[in-house]
């Protein structure tokens, strides 16, 4: 009993054809280092407001304490997101290196 092939099957090549994807670098994928060094900026910028927002609310010059509350959830978001992605390409990094050995 003969199995029949599989028809209507696209968009899968063969594996010599890997060989011929242009790799990926850092200027085709839009990512460089001083766009990374600029997003820590911008955490820093956020986590600063939170804390002149923090200080107004305790001082009682913040008139909308919502505005303290959106502000520190912002903040918290991105530092963990930025300790996150830090830990990712650490491990990376590492996997890496024990690949190499």
């Amino acid at each position: 009993m003969a199995i029949a092939p599989v028809a209507g099957v696209t968009g899968v090549q063969p594996a010599a054809m890997l060989g011929q994807v242009a790799p990926t670098t850092p200027a085709s994928t839009g990512v460089d280092f001083a766009s990374v060094l600029g997003s820590v900026d911008q955490l820093q910028q956020m986590q600063s407001t939170s804390q002149q927002l923090a200080v107004q609310a305790v001082t009682g010059d913040l008139d909308d304490v919502h505005d303290y509350t959106v502000a520190s959830a912002q903040s918290s978001l991105a530092l963990e997101l930025t300790a996150t992605v830090r830990n990712k390409a650490v491990e990376a990094f590492t996997e890496i290196m024990r690949m190499q050995v």
